[in-house]
């Protein structure tokens, strides 16, 4: 595993804790398909909520949530969409969240972008 690997993993790692810190309940993590992967998927009450998580060692370059751009936005979708044509259950409302990640020196940052783009663009 690569060192960006790592960092990768252990972002998905401290935002599946903040999410299940406030009331979420992770249900898949990294579903990929062919045109696309998403990181977390999480549900809360009636709601699914697809998680794009980007990590970064430092913010110098600006935030880890502004590298997702509409490409990232629509493997994402697509990921999304893959996902649910394969799963059972009762419809549901869908977001789609950013969990920003600063792996710094005194430990990790985290910032929680709920519905920080949509499905509607692609």
């Amino acid at each position: 595993m690569t060192l960006r690997q790592k960092l990768g993993a252990l972002g998905e790692a401290k935002a599946a804790e903040l999410l299940r810190s406030t009331g979420y309940r992770i249900v898949a993590q990294n579903h990929r398909c062919r045109r696309g992967e998403v990181d977390l998927i999480a549900e809360r009450g009636d709601l699914l909520v697809f998680v794009e998580v980007r990590t970064r060692a430092t913010s110098a370059f600006g935030g880890p949530e502004e590298t997702v751009d509409a490409r990232k936005q629509q493997r994402v979708v697509t990921a999304a969409l893959d996902y649910l044509a394969h799963r059972r259950g009762p419809r549901r409302g869908i977001r789609f969240d950013v969990v920003a990640v600063i792996d710094g020196p005194r430990g990790a940052t985290l910032q929680h972008f709920e519905n920080a783009f949509d499905a509607r663009h692609f």
